[in-house]
This record gives C-alpha cells, structure tokens and sequence, in this order.
C-alpha cells in the first residue's frame, strides 16, 4: 500500500525563557521539521538583565537588594562588592566587628556554594544519594542566615556602606560555632561515600583535563584554577578587611581533571570549616560597637 507523503515548512518555535530543572534560565530557539528538531539555538543571559539600568536610578541601599540576582547562590558576595566600591572609592571606615560579620557571612556563602556544586554534579554523573546528604547541611546555613537576615537564599539584603544592617541576634554565634563542629566531620564523610566510589571514578577520572597555561588564558578560578597547579585563591591573595587575619592553605595540582577539582572542592571545604570557627571565637571578643 502506498504511503502518502506530506511536506511541511520548517518551523521555528520558541522554548522558554524557563527554568529546566537545571543550571540557570535557558531560551531553546528549535526548528523544526514536523517531529523533528532540525536545529536548536541556545539563548542564555536572562538571569540578570537590565542590572546596570535599574541602578541608573536607586541609591546604593535601594539597589542592594537587586544584586542577588546576579548569582543566586551568591548573594552575600554580590552585596560585599556592591558596598565595598564606594568605601573604597570614598575611604569609608568599617568597624572592627561588621568586618568580622561580613566575613563570617561569606564565608557561610562560600561552603553553601561547595555544596550547592557538589551535590547537583553527583546527581548529574548518576550519583542521586550524595545530594540529599549535602543539602541537609546547606539547610543549616539557611537557618543561621534566616536568623541574621530574615531570608534564607537570595537577597538577604544585609550588607550596608559601612557595615551591616544589623548585628547578630544573641546567640547566633555560638550556633554559628555549633554548625563548624558539626559540619568539618561531614567532608569527611562525603569523602568516604564519594571519592573511591568505583562507578563514579570510572565517570569523572582523567575527564576535562586543562593544563596550568590554558586555566590561565581562559580565567579560570576557584578549584579548577588550583587544580590546574596555580596556588591562587581570592581569600589570600586580595585580602580585604577581616579576612586578613584567616590563615590556610592553598593546594594545587599540576593538571586540572575533574576528579582533583573535586578533591580541591573537598580540601577547601574543610580548610574553611576550621578557620570559620576560630573566626566565629575571634567575633565574640570584639565589642558591639567596634
């Protein structure tokens, strides 16, 4: 029996901008040729647009609650540089106890991210129960920053020129201390499940290898830079206000795979979990108004 044949039109449809259940706002531009996808485009950059020009006309404290949405996952970070360039520019002092608070929030910021990384990357290569493990610690820094701030994820809203907008609740820091002690045993944990699982080695062992030049050329940071054999991490190498009193180390590899960035990843996590309790101590001896 002969079959009838049709002919269509290409056709170009429009997919989101949405949230896919992945990392970050994606816009498909599909063509297609009846069922068939014939051609995609990838459309990326809706998470932050328009920043600059709504800050054309808000103050520095009316724009600060914008600037989470540059990174979602970091939005302490995104509100100390939001501040710290006009204190720079107009020499603007900080007391000695905000610069201890700024730093113990970014440093909050800073593991939350490791483990947002960590968790959604295992799931990705097949590895589904390490993400639940991960996010029962990340909710606890939701709860110390829903403590501080009244918000738990994005636009905390907390950083001020010259300071914070307020200081910690009684208590906070002893549960901020707690949270250290509890946590640094957890990296240690996550390794044991992790790290010397077969299948999981078999998936990331030997893969995206980037030699020391290229992760410079290309701008790396963060683990895979060091992972690269470039000792470089921002928390030493520009230090600003209270940071200058952590001390840590620095490791690096001399090739970049996934695996040692992952390791890096694991090393830092746990660096940071001691010198964010000796921070957390150095805090309470600095008086409220200093």
């Amino acid at each position: 029996m002969a079959m009838i044949e049709t002919k269509t039109e290409p056709m170009v449809l429009n997919m989101g901008p949405h949230h896919p259940s992945m990392h970050g706002v994606l816009r498909l531009i599909m063509t297609l040729d009846g069922e068939d996808v014939v051609d995609c485009e990838p459309v990326i950059g809706y998470l932050h647009r328009g920043m600059e020009k709504i800050a054309e006309n808000r103050t520095n404290v009316m724009y600060v609650p914008y600037v989470s949405r540059w990174d979602y996952a970091a939005g302490m970070f995104n509100e100390a540089v939001t501040v710290n360039a006009p204190e720079k520019l107009a020499d603007i002092p900080v007391p000695r106890r905000a610069s201890y608070i700024r730093v113990i929030m970014l440093e909050l910021n800073r593991i939350a991210n490791h483990l947002l990384w960590l968790g959604p990357f295992l799931a990705d290569v097949g590895a589904q129960t390490p993400f639940f493990y991960i996010f029962r610690e990340r909710e606890l820094i939701y709860d110390l920053w829903e403590a501080a701030t009244g918000y738990r994820m994005v636009n905390n809203n907390y950083w001020r020129i010259g300071g914070v907008a307020a200081d910690l609740p009684y208590g906070w820091v002893d549960k901020c201390s707690d949270f250290c002690d509890y946590f640094l045993p957890k990296v240690d944990e996550y390794e044991r499940l992790i790290t010397n699982n077969p299948i999981f080695r078999r998936r990331v062992e030997g893969v995206g290898t980037i030699a020391r030049e290229d992760a410079i050329n290309w701008g790396l940071s963060g683990p895979m830079l060091r992972a690269s054999g470039v000792k470089w991490d921002c928390g030493k190498s520009i230090t600003t206000s209270a940071m200058t009193t952590l001390t840590g180390t620095c490791t690096g590899r001399p090739q970049a795979t996934a695996l040692p960035g992952m390791l890096c990843e694991f090393g830092k996590c746990a660096n940071q979990s001691k010198l964010f309790a000796k921070h957390c101590r150095d805090c309470l001896e600095v008086p409220m108004k200093t």
